[in-house]
């Protein structure tokens, strides 16, 4: 919803496209308006204000001899749509409606747009009169097809189209188009890029032949989603151009010089354009008496197949989420990060993220990025001219990490949390919480007249739960108030964002306190599991260079096996299966009898326990999920209601009818195990299947 600054950005990326010689530009999805304005699109104010920013490009000279094509929501009629609009020396040629609409997990497209359905012609669209009075153009073709230019077809496939069942890339390969151009709004989930994605585009350009060009979003655009680029060109399966994944810049150009004589060799070889189907589709055209080719010219060499090297997923969650966080502290007007800081897995893994957003900072500014430097002086308080050089340095002017011991806390994880502090460069305080915790039971007394104990002193399990509650709520009351206070003790405007640091396993059990320890106002590990926590640790602690990480006291895999009886790594499973493959109780008990009866040696009995323990103790705490801090999204399984997981929060926790099935089945596996039949498929030269009963 920054119209301006995203303009700034569009017109930066044209000028430096223009500049290197580029007679075609691609932006990113709803480039104009951002793509996470969510229902400020259902707003009229947001369409007129995309059509000023576009009125903005075409009367001066940023389309002149090059086609661009930029993302903006348009109302045609009485509906919304999500198009491409191609312009060139300042006209629109073409408006591309967006036809297969992303719905589903954090996407809800369909509630601001209508997908496009006609695929057999272009309509005529009366132009807004600002863009009439000021272009001397009434209309433009509006709707699915593609731009012959005299030595060249083009073409737009938005988004989610690439992936659809019946994909817009096969009509339009077959009618000819060579350059296909997808702009895109693809956020960040662990090992998706590389593996999902480019493999999309290299196998779509390997069996059709083409120019396939790829713009994504890269930063936060406002939500708790983090998009990562990886802006690309791709030629007949080869990547001959590809941007970063994560970056604090804000404009990003990737550059190719493509051959469209060896995409005509391609396809004149291949056996799907030499036998043309009778019946393919007959895509509508706009002809462009414009060439957009060059000559050939050495000085303007063919992009050469580039090598690809993935991140891991240690390497992604120390980019993605301090990209993310810097993106929020920038823009959120705040001084910095405050950060309870317990020593132990979570918190450490959070503090190691800003460490890794400081380290980014400073390496940007070093390449050159004034926007970053400038940024970071005005957060960092710099003057004279002075600027952030050192990651420690930085750290200490815009991150504090508190570790707020009780008569409970333990010595050795608060040397633990003060060599991490040590480690990063933050300011670090250790706080006792106890006086804090005395009043308020103080108080409760005066109430009451009674005193509550914890069990280990004789006390009740309600009164152990409501004191270790009591303690959580306490430090997070602390951290607000340190967090409101402690710039204006350092002479400093604003305040301090307070950091979370529960993981999607703590929240899937309910393992967290409501407005405690896990509030805050942002988290930036809330989508990742507990096994990829520790390994991030262990990779941070040598490339990161925080070696007391590799000290942290690794949690146990059993989050509380007295009371839940299950692993991090099942939680995770449990979790997948029941917001990725929408499974409930009784489904997912049928597939984990398969899954870890096979590999886990589990009876059907055992996986009963699990399933009904996982539902009984998410339903419980499903209340929780209402006011989760808003956290991080890189896992398809949050379990946070807020955006990724629309159920209620009120529940019958027994699951009467659903945990009945689960015993019934459960008992009759147990009582009946029958030796399956062993169907073993092989390969050999003869094409036989083997079959093996026993």
């Amino acid at each position: 919803m920054d119209f301006d600054y995203n303009l700034k950005n569009i017109k930066e990326s044209i000028v430096k496209a223009k500049q290197a010689g580029a007679v075609v530009r691609l932006g990113p999805e709803l480039e104009v308006t951002g793509y996470g304005c969510e229902d400020h699109f259902l707003e009229l104010d947001t369409v007129t204000h995309a059509w000023e920013s576009l009125k903005e490009i075409l009367v001066g000279d940023w389309t002149d001899g090059i086609l661009c094509s930029i993302g903006m929501p348009i109302i045609k009629g009485s509906e919304r749509y999500n198009c491409q609009v191609l312009c060139m020396n300042r006209k629109i040629i073409m408006i591309r409606p967006k036809m297969r609409l992303a719905n589903g997990d954090s996407f809800m497209e369909f509630r601001y747009f209508k997908p496009w359905p006609q695929k057999d012609q272009l309509l005529d669209f009366q132009l807004p009169s600002e863009i009439s009075e000021a272009t001397a153009q009434k209309s433009a073709p509006f709707g699915y097809g593609y731009i012959q230019f005299l030595d060249a077809a083009v073409a737009a496939e938005v988004c989610k189209e690439l992936f659809s069942r019946f994909p817009p890339h096969d009509d339009l390969g077959q009618n000819g188009v060579e350059v296909f151009l997808n702009a895109s709004g693809s956020p960040h989930q662990l090992r998706k890029a590389i593996g999902f994605r480019l493999r999309a585009l290299i196998g779509v350009t390997r069996s059709l032949g083409g120019v396939y060009m790829y713009s994504n979003h890269r930063g936060c655009d406002g939500g708790r989603l983090y998009y990562d680029g990886c802006s690309c060109v791709v030629v007949n399966g080869e990547v001959v151009a590809l941007g970063s994944q994560f970056s604090l810049k804000d404009v990003e150009v990737v550059l190719a010089q493509v051959d469209l004589d060896a995409v005509a060799a391609k396809r004149g070889s291949s056996s799907s354009f030499l036998e043309e189907p009778s019946g393919k589709t007959r895509i509508p055209s706009l002809a462009v008496p414009y060439k957009l080719c060059q000559t050939f010219n050495l000085k303007m060499p063919i992009s050469n197949p580039i090598k690809m090297t993935p991140c891991s997923p240690e390497e992604e969650i120390a980019s993605g989420p301090a990209c993310w966080l810097w993106d929020y502290l920038r823009r959120s007007e705040a001084s910095g990060f405050l950060l309870p800081l317990s020593g132990a897995v979570n918190s450490s893994a959070v503090a190691a993220i800003v460490g890794s957003m400081c380290q980014l900072v400073v390496k940007e500014i070093a390449n050159g990025d004034e926007q970053v430097k400038a940024d970071a002086i005005r957060i960092g308080c710099y003057t004279d001219e002075q600027f952030p050089t050192d990651s420690k340095e930085f750290a200490k002017r815009i991150f504090y990490t508190v570790f707020m011991e009780s008569e409970n806390s333990s010595e050795a994880m608060k040397q633990q949390a003060k060599a991490m502090a040590d480690d990063i460069g933050s300011r670090h305080l250790d706080v006792s919480v106890d006086s804090v915790v005395s009043a308020l039971l103080s108080v409760f007394q005066t109430v009451t007249g009674k005193k509550p104990r914890n069990k280990v002193d004789g006390g009740s399990d309600a009164e152990n739960r409501g004191l270790k509650n009591i303690q959580a709520r306490t430090r997070m009351t602390l951290a607000s108030t340190l967090a409101s206070l402690l710039p204006w003790v350092h002479n400093k405007s604003g305040f301090f964002l307070v950091l979370s640091s529960s993981s999607v396993d703590e929240q899937l059990s309910g393992q967290l306190t409501k407005y405690g320890c896990s509030s805050g106002d942002i988290n930036p590990i809330g989508s990742f599991n507990k096994k990829d926590i520790q390994a991030f640790l262990r990779w941070a602690a040598t490339n990161l260079g925080y070696s007391s990480l590799a000290k942290v006291e690794a949690a146990s895999q059993n989050l509380d096996a007295k009371e839940i009886v299950m692993t991090s790594e099942e939680l995770s499973v449990l979790g997948k299966w029941r917001k990725t493959f929408r499974c409930g109780p009784v489904s997912m008990f049928q597939n984990l009898c398969h899954k870890w009866g096979s590999t886990s040696g589990l009876n059907p009995s055992e996986v009963a326990d699990k399933v009904k323990n996982f539902f009984n103790y998410y339903s419980i705490n499903r209340h929780k999920m209402t006011v989760l801090t808003p956290s991080y999204q890189a896992e398809s399984y949050a379990p946070d209601d807020n955006r990724s997981d629309l159920r209620q929060f009120l529940y019958n926790t027994r699951w009467f009818r659903q945990f009945q099935k689960i015993d019934e089945l459960a008992s009759e596996l147990d009582s009946n195990k029958i030796d399956n039949d062993i169907i073993i498929i092989t390969e050999p030269s003869d094409r036989e299947i083997p079959v093996a009963s026993g």
